[in-house]
């Protein structure tokens, strides 16, 4: 569904947003070219360094008090708060400045972590997922000059690119200061840069690392080959059966939803794909059904030998990275039970298997009805000048299930700050900056209408 015509934006406040937007774009900039790729031990002092630069622009922004928390064996993040006035809301502003690795820098136009201007979208890795809503928060509480209409809370987490493996225990552990009435999280994508979206449902997610052994050790293939297997054969076999022949998912027991949502046209979601000439798409229903509300399975990687230089043995053992998409109202810990059970009963051969979880989190989905969810249609409608729209989206916020969790009673909205043209997680992805700035506006009109004066 879609909010009514929009009205226009209020004059000062727009002003006021036109005049913050310069300097969130060059600390957008400097947040780009630190590499937060928390998954990569590499990079830690660069997670932590990343956090020290979101706390310093809090505090420049007039929080009065900025904290640096992480759970045992977590990310550093980020939690600044701005008291609430007298009778007003707290609202939580929610983003992740941590960052999914470049996929290869040599893939890349220019140097992912040196951001460059092209056609109006600024390239670099995170400048879309999430840096731009880390600097969307700020540059908002910018245009009030410090002093937001309502209570804010700034929570930037720093492994939300892992699955938030730490979140329940950072919230079990700072439950009474996170608390919030309102909880923004600027961590989804709009339709078109000029259509915003409200989020309304996610898919959950499961890593899985699937193992398969064969042998004690490497044998010559030649002096024992076709009695006896190689794992990585294997491997490929039993990873074959979790899609049948139409592409659709195969395991028996993970939840399928519909959608009455308008589907996607094929031509559009074939080119922001990037999918080659004659490259079927996948599954059955609608496009919008297969992105947001069906599980879908990937490989992710593969622990095999590189073709040049490869061997001439059986390889004793072989594993698989496997991500699974949950869709909404599916259950994480059952899911893995399901992908587990299919995985053993389709094992050939007689190979040992070995299925170990790295990373869960959990689906979402919320009914978009009440006095904000109205409010927040109508800021956005206003700052985009056009319709809000509500969708699902296929990918994963963690942080959205567990803080729904914690704090049941508080209203949930999900934005973005995306499009389909960013390609968050690839190569080149990249921010519209005219996007950003409605985004901007939107939250800055959201937080005034919240304010008790306004109401």
């Amino acid at each position: 569904m879609s909010s009514p015509t929009p009205s226009e934006p209020p004059a000062d406040l727009r002003a006021a947003v036109d005049a913050v937007l310069p300097d969130a774009r060059a600390d957008l900039e400097a947040l780009v070219r630190i590499p937060s790729i928390w998954a990569d031990p590499a990079h830690a002092e660069d997670t932590r360094r990343s956090a020290d630069a979101v706390a310093t622009l809090a505090r420049g922004a007039g929080a009065q008090r900025v904290d640096v928390i992480a759970a045992e064996g977590g990310a550093p993040a980020v939690v600044a708060h701005w008291p609430a006035p007298d009778g007003a809301p707290t609202v939580m502003l929610y983003a992740h400045h941590d960052v999914q690795p470049t996929g290869g820098d040599e893939l890349w136009t220019t140097a992912p972590f040196e951001p460059h201007e092209r056609d109006g979208r600024l390239y670099g890795r995170g400048a879309a997922d999430d840096k731009a809503g880390v600097m969307t928060h700020l540059a908002t509480l910018r245009a009030f000059d410090g002093r937001p209409p309502v209570g804010v809370l700034l929570f930037v987490e720093g492994e939300e690119e892992s699955g938030s493996p730490t979140l329940p225990a950072l919230l079990a552990e700072h439950r009474d200061s996170l608390a919030a009435d309102v909880i923004v999280i600027a961590d989804a994508a709009n339709p078109a840069v000029d259509v915003p979206a409200l989020t309304t449902s996610l898919r959950g997610l499961a890593n899985i690392v699937v193992e398969v052994s064969m042998l004690e050790r490497a044998v010559h293939s030649g002096m024992f080959g076709g009695p006896a297997g190689d794992a990585l054969t294997a491997l490929c076999r039993l990873l074959a059966t979790l899609h049948d022949d139409k592409g659709e998912v195969a395991v028996a027991g993970l939840t399928v939803g519909t959608s009455e949502a308008p589907d996607v046209e094929e031509d559009t979601f074939r080119g922001d794909a990037g999918l080659l000439d004659g490259v079927e798409l996948l599954g059955t229903g609608t496009i919008t059904e297969r992105l947001a509300h069906q599980p879908a399975i990937a490989v992710l990687g593969i622990d095999a030998p590189a073709v040049d230089g490869s061997a001439n043995i059986l390889l004793p053992r072989a594993r698989a990275m496997v991500s699974v998409r949950l869709a909404p109202g599916d259950e994480s810990g059952r899911a893995v039970e399901a992908v587990t059970e299919h995985l053993r009963r389709h094992v050939p051969w007689g190979a040992h298997l070995e299925v170990t979880t790295r990373a869960t989190g959990e689906p979402f989905a919320l009914e978009a009805t009440g006095d904000v969810y109205d409010l927040a249609r109508d800021a956005l409608s206003a700052a985009f000048g056009h319709g809000t729209v509500e969708m699902g989206m296929g990918g994963t916020i963690p942080f959205i299930a567990e803080f729904a969790r914690t704090f049941p009673g508080a209203a949930v909205l999900v934005t973005g700050v995306g499009d389909p043209a960013s390609r968050w997680h690839g190569v080149d992805e990249s921010l519209h900056l005219g996007m950003f700035g409605r985004c901007v506006l939107a939250e800055a009109m959201l937080l005034r209408s919240l304010a008790p004066a306004a109401r």
